[in-house]
């Protein structure tokens, strides 16, 4: 009878083993091989914070309209002189925008004290900005704003710098939906409240601004800014600040596009 070495003997167990199947802790080994790796928590940078701060994104039904429109803006170069121009009486052109003005500017100093601008979309037709700021101007305490943007980027401004236009509907929102709405609450209304207006997104209401919108407004709004000493921060959505219609998110885009330029306007004339 031939004799079993201890070294087959040993191999015949090894086989036994692993006919019968890895053990417990063996599989566990090998399903963590294919699973997603664990990636350790990253601590935030201070421009990942303040990015992160940023009201949320659109949802995907409104950006398919965006994609259709040109989500990629750049903003216009502005000239040397631009803090200069923004401060300047009668009729201020910068290059990159194209204003008419139904009324003349004084001087920013005595000027209303301006601190938030608020955009909004009118839910009115392409071509309509015109007559709407002519009758705004007629009638300048009425329902609208100083500002209305055409869709090819023509902007109409309305009123006297002084004249509080009727619009919001008095910061009545407080649920935090998209902006720390404590700080907005009762508080940016219309006697403080700068309204631009954006025509063309009828008959279809989340239709976005045209390129053209975006490009003037990326120019408009700094020259607003500057002229006013309004902050960044103090640039809202309408939805941002009031409880509006649920179909789409008024203003929001554009109010985005502006706080992403972070743009640092000098104080104002009069010295605040």
């Amino acid at each position: 009878m031939e004799l079993i070495r201890p070294r087959r003997v040993l191999r015949l167990a090894m086989l036994a083993v692993l006919a019968a199947g890895p053990p417990i802790g063996q599989l566990e080994f090998i399903d963590s091989a294919w699973a997603e790796p664990t990636r350790p928590a990253v601590r935030s940078s201070p421009a990942a914070r303040e990015q992160a701060t940023l009201p949320r994104p659109r949802p995907a039904a409104a950006r398919s309209h965006e994609a259709e429109a040109g989500e990629d803006v750049d903003a216009v170069e502005l000239p040397e002189t631009f803090r200069e121009l923004a401060k300047r009486s009668g009729e201020p052109q910068i290059p990159g925008l194209t204003i008419v003005y139904l009324h003349a500017l004084g001087s920013p100093a005595e000027a209303n004290n301006w601190r938030n601008i608020i955009v909004h979309q009118t839910e009115g037709p392409a071509g309509s900005a015109k007559s709407m700021a002519l009758g705004q101007a007629q009638n300048p305490t009425k329902r609208g704003v100083m500002l209305w943007v055409e869709t090819d980027g023509t902007v109409y401004w309305a009123t006297a710098e002084t004249a509080i236009t009727t619009h919001g509907d008095g910061a009545n929102r407080n649920d935090n939906k998209y902006i720390d709405n404590s700080k907005t609450y009762r508080n940016v209304i219309k006697t403080n409240s700068i309204g631009v207006e954006f025509v063309g997104n009828y008959p279809d209401v989340a239709k976005p601004a045209t390129r053209a919108q975006k490009q003037a407004w990326l120019v408009l709004v700094r020259f607003l800014q500057e002229r006013y000493g309004i902050a960044t921060e103090n640039v809202y959505a309408h939805n941002w600040i009031d409880f509006k219609d649920n179909r789409y998110c008024e203003g929001c885009e554009l109010a985005t596009l502006a706080r992403k330029l972070a743009f640092q306007p000098s104080k104002r004339a009069s010295g605040e």
